[in-house]
Parts: structure tokens; sequence; C-alpha cells
């Protein structure tokens, strides 16, 4: 009980005005005692999902939600328990939806790697999945938590949720567990890598992978062999996009941004969608009308962006003219209610 009390808690962080928190922050012991009894005697199934399609970056995805209660909290209860297991599982530069390792420790690693040993990494192989969550196998995912996991009523819960979508292929985009079993499910492979073809200069962010070598004959052998493990044990495919290129010429397009040898860059495509943010958000500021929240988290977001790269201009020009604009809606709409929570 103490472990749902807990899950409960950090689930319901920045949600305590959704109306399905404030039902359960009535009574939470009732709901988390019905919860309780449920994972006790195997009567819990995973909810039905809501699905949406979301457009990022280019790419169209599929999303899956699931209500706060029972599922959110079960989730958040699972990995409260199991996230230590997990985190000395996976190796050193795997990142996202990892606790210290999102796109900003990446991104550090890599820049360290790049400006720092200059003879080995002159070339640069990219590589994705084609269609990673979709394409994730369930059994070979259930064996790899059996790797980690002896436990059979963690194992009944895992493979009850990896199962709550139809067929035996693909995890849900959005399910809290669905982050850490993508990480999972390639980690046998971040092993292989390090360990059996000894690559140092490995990076991988969920399924996106870049590699740093002196020599791009190496890099075009090892892509070959990554092609054949990624089919046989994986059974996956690799996107037919994957490059082998110069790292100190095209510079390093990953994580959001473009790695030189003296400069860190925003990507285009990304720099791009934010002037055309900043541009309307001015435009509300000079005709006196006012922001509401999700332009001022994306706001800040963008601004969360431009802070590892060198992007003095762009904060100058696109930024510190909007600043006092988000501030004001900071402090009418917002301030009172972070304080009270």
């Amino acid at each position: 009980m103490e472990n749902l009390e807990l899950a409960h808690h950090n689930a319901r962080k920045k949600k305590t005005w959704y109306k399905e928190v404030k039902m359960i922050d009535e009574n939470p012991e009732i709901y988390l005692k019905q919860l309780q009894n449920m994972l006790i005697n195997h009567t819990y199934k995973t909810s039905e999902y809501i699905t949406f399609k979301k457009k990022e970056h280019g790419k169209e995805r599929i999303i899956y939600k699931l209500p706060y209660f029972p599922d959110r909290i079960c989730q958040w209860a699972i990995l409260q328990v199991i996230e230590p297991y997990i985190m000395r599982y996976f190796t050193k530069n795997t990142y996202s939806a990892i606790p210290g390792r999102g796109i900003h420790g990446c991104l550090k690693d890599v820049i360290n790697a790049v400006q720092k040993d200059v003879p080995n990494c002159q070339y640069c192989l990219k590589i994705d999945a084609k269609k990673f969550y979709p394409s994730i196998d369930h059994k070979i995912l259930k064996s790899i938590y059996r790797r980690l996991f002896k436990d059979k009523e963690l194992l009944w819960l895992i493979d009850e949720i990896i199962d709550s979508t139809s067929g035996d292929i693909g995890i849900p985009i959005g399910n809290y567990l669905s982050q850490y079993s993508g990480n999972i499910f390639l980690t046998p492979f971040d092993h292989w890598i390090k360990e059996e073809k000894h690559i140092k200069y490995y990076f991988r962010y969920m399924d996106d992978i870049v590699i740093f070598s002196s020599n791009k004959e190496d890099l075009h052998r090892l892509r070959k062999d990554i092609d054949v493990y990624f089919k046989s044990k994986l059974n996956l495919t690799m996107k037919e996009n994957w490059q082998v290129f110069p790292t100190y010429v095209r510079g390093v397009d990953f994580v959001g941004y473009r790695t030189f040898l003296n400069y860190v860059l925003l990507r285009k495509s990304t720099c791009k969608e934010m002037k055309k943010k900043m541009r309307y958000l001015d435009h509300k500021r000079i005709t006196g009308k006012s922001l509401n929240y999700s332009e001022w988290c994306s706001f800040n977001s963008y601004k969360g962006w431009l802070k590892p790269c060198d992007s003095y201009r762009l904060a100058e020009k696109y930024f510190v003219p909007i600043q006092q604009f988000a501030d004001t809606y900071y402090q009418l709409n917002i301030k009172g209610k972070v304080d009270k929570t």
C-alpha cells in the first residue's frame, strides 16, 4: 500500500487540476485499496486506450492514452520498484526517458566526444530502427524482462501491460511503461556493441543511434553487422536512410542539435518552427492579446532548447522582446496555483 500511495503522489504531479486526479484525491484510500485487491487477485486488466494522432518533425504517430486510475498509478507503482534494477542493466550511453539522461545529457556527451577526441571521431554512422515502437516483438521483450526479474507476480503484471494492445508486435507510444520497455528492448544490443564490438563512441537516444570512428570503412562494416543483429536477434529493420559521413564537414544532426568541432547549432527544422511560433507570440504582444497556458509552455520549452547551443542572436531577436509578456502571464495565471500546490 505504501508503494501505491507513493505512486499516486508521483503520478499526480503537475496534474492536480485534472478531473480524474481530483476524484482520487477526495478518497485515495478507497481507490488505492481497490487497485491493490485487483493486483493481488489478478483481476487487474489494462483499461481501453484512447488514441490520437500527433505530428512531430514531419512524422505522424499514433499516441495511446490510459486513464489516471487505475493504469497510470499502477505503472508508476511498477517502475518505482524495478527502476533501480533496470538502471543497472542500461549501458552508460543509453538515453531517453531515463532520470538524468535526457536530451541535454546526451548532447553533452556527444559534444565531449566530438570536440575532445578529434582523431577518433572523424566519421559518423547514423542509424535508427524502422517504425520502432510498432515493431517491438512481445515475445522478445518478455524474454528480456525475464532475464532481469524472476518474480512471477511482477512478470504477470508486465505481460498484461505488454499484451494490452492487439497482436504480438508493437507497444503503445504514450504508455509510461513503454518508455522503459523501448530502452530495455535495445539494451542487449547496447551490450553487444560495447562488449563484443568494443565500440568506444556509441550513443543511443531510444532507437536513434550515432557511432564515431577514425575510419569510415570500419563503420560500413559495422553497419552491416548491426543490420544482421537487428533482424536475427530483435526482429527489427534498420531504416533505409542510414548514413556514414565526415563528422566535421557536415556536423552531427542528433537529438535536435547539430554538433560541430567548435560550436553547436539548433536543428534547422526546430529553428524554423521556433521562429514561426515566437513571431506569432510577439504579434499577440504587440496587438494587446493575452497568452494562453499552451503558448506560455511553448515559449519556455523553446527557450530551454536554446540553452545548450550557440544561440545568443536567436535569443536576443526572438525571446528577449517577449520575456516580460510571458512573465506577466505567469504572475497572473500560474504562480498562485503553483505556490498553493
